[in-house]
């Protein structure tokens, strides 16, 4: 354990509450001291929900300190069961219960003595898993309760639809696009002639989990989250799954084909007494005159990728940041389809590096895993490029460094929900991305133009470095011919400068120091 001001996967309780709140009529109970109950205020702002969110805090004071937590606990769980009229009540450990050694389970099997609702408590350790692992574990534990429970009052259908159908699994509140992303593949499974049976946990119901295995397949969008589940359905009940993200031009036409190869083994094995309805995904030529003809016509990223102004791009270098899910696809669309070269690609999903590894080999020049913002921001400022493609905090060191900065993973901020469509998942999420990328480099142009005619460009250069353990100043003179040098390489004349006066111990850079550091540089 250490101490953070910065984390980019909060802690276990976190994603608990995420995949509590993502579901329709559940309620979370959250065991901890006052403070950690931001979750709340989090997820209206972020989300701008009207409803208030499905959590309440079980505050541990010194009263609970002194009798312990059992009392509260369970008076908490039944007046929330009288008052809302949950489907399920789902507790979640906190570090602080983890730390006063509570048996909560205990608390669990009493209250459920006391309420008509489901009660659960979440099976995570605080001390081995992050927000996104307990994420994952939440959601499998929730499907295994109901899928259970179903299997016990024999309640349980197993027999498939008609059509062609997939459950989405893995969207869930303060996801990065997750809405957007969402609605985007119901539009493609939709002209692809596939039923969506579930999506959970985002506005699903607990008690339609049953229906879970009715359908043909599942789809995991994110590997953050649905994974486990997925692997649950596919050991009980036999649901084969695709878990390639379709973002991109190339991901998205193999999703497309994954899904093909699996309705076609399920038509092939199907009893001749039952037949099904004949999908058109069982043709081959179908799904690739589909997919050509939404790479061509639906999807502008592949035109624009060889028009003049994204080959203006080529060879660019840049970084790429974030979770596993989208630093791996959007490494590969810069490399694949966009020809710009990727300096360096990293993802702070320590549990996942080997796929990780595995996904961007080939396609970047050098790999980071790692959960400290300290040692990326370095890694920006040592390797300078020409964009960067990160979270929130990458964002803020490319703003310190001067260094766009497009947003492409969680945590974000709330910029980052926006109101209108903005998916990133399949072909209307190709041409997002394309913006993106373009909108996010500085070109040349664009810095000719601000010298020339000012704008929002100023003279006046601030210091902006990583390094806070030296306050450097500049004299007059020394300032004033930085100003005369252009504003596109102006950045890295600083950057270097800077360096060099620290190395040599230099408080005030004058003129002469930036003709010396200027001369060091082979410049």
């Amino acid at each position: 354990m250490k101490l953070a001001y910065w984390m980019y996967a909060g802690p276990a309780h976190i994603g608990t509450l995420r995949v509590a709140s993502s579901f329709q009529n559940v309620h979370a109970i959250m065991h901890a001291p006052l403070g950690d109950d931001y979750f709340n205020v989090m997820r209206s702002m972020l989300e701008r929900e009207r409803d208030f969110t499905p959590v309440t805090t079980s505050i541990v004071d010194r009263h609970v300190l002194a009798r312990g937590s059992q009392e509260k606990v369970v008076d908490n769980i039944t007046r929330k069961d009288k008052e809302e009229l949950p489907d399920l009540v789902l507790l979640t450990p906190t570090c602080t219960s983890s730390i006063l050694q509570e048996d909560l389970q205990n608390f669990v099997n009493r209250a459920t003595m006391q309420t008509t609702c489901d009660v659960l408590l979440a099976d995570v350790n605080h001390y081995r898993v992050n927000e996104f692992q307990a994420a994952d574990r939440t959601l499998e534990q929730i499907v295994r309760f109901y899928l259970d429970k179903a299997k016990k009052n024999q309640d349980l259908n197993l027999e498939k639809t008609e059509k062609p159908s997939a459950n989405i699994i893995g969207m869930f509140t303060l996801g990065f696009h997750n809405q957007h992303d969402c609605r985007e593949l119901k539009r493609l499974l939709a002209e692809l002639g596939i039923e969506v049976n579930e999506i959970i946990p985002e506005g699903g119901s607990v008690l339609n989990l049953k229906n879970l295995p009715k359908a043909w397949f599942n789809i995991v969008p994110y590997r953050e989250i649905g994974l486990m589940t997925a692997v649950y359905l596919e050991t009980e009940f036999a649901m084969p799954y695709v878990s390639t993200t379709p973002m991109g031009i190339l991901d998205t036409a193999e999703f497309i084909r994954q899904i093909g190869q699996i309705i076609q083994n399920h038509a092939e094995t199907q009893v001749k007494e039952k037949p099904t309805v004949k999908s058109p995904m069982e043709n081959a030529v179908f799904i690739e005159n589909y997919i050509e003809k939404q790479t061509r016509f639906v999807s502008q990223a592949a035109w624009f990728s060889r028009s003049i102004d994204c080959q203006n791009l080529t060879g660019k270098r840049a970084i790429v940041f974030g979770d596993a899910t989208h630093a791996a696809a959007m490494t590969k669309i810069l490399s694949r389809e966009m020809g710009i070269r990727v300096a360096c690609a990293g993802t702070y999903c320590k549990h996942d590096a080997d796929w990780f590894r595995e996904q961007v080999v080939g396609f970047c020049d050098q790999i980071l895993i790692t959960d400290d913002h300290t040692q990326v921001g370095d890694m920006i400022a040592q390797l300078e490029p020409a964009a960067i493609f990160g979270t929130q905090m990458e964002r803020h060191v490319g703003k310190r460094l001067d260094i766009p900065c497009g947003v492409i993973s969680a945590p974000v901020h709330i910029q980052n929900f926006p109101l209108g469509y903005r998916p990133f998942l399949g072909y209307e999420g190709t041409n997002q991305i394309a913006d993106l990328v373009y909108n996010s480099f500085s070109l040349g142009m664009e810095d000719h133009l601000l010298e020339i005619f000012g704008g929002h460009d100023t003279k006046e250069v601030i210091t902006k470095s990583l390094s806070t353990a030296v306050d450097l100043g500049w004299s007059t003179d020394g300032l004033a011919e930085l100003n005369k040098i252009p504003g596109f390489v102006r950045g890295k004349v600083k950057r270097n400068t800077e360096k060099y006066a620290r190395q040599n111990n230099i408080q005030t850079i004058t003129l002469d120091i930036l003709f010396a550091a200027k001369e060091a540089n082979g410049a």
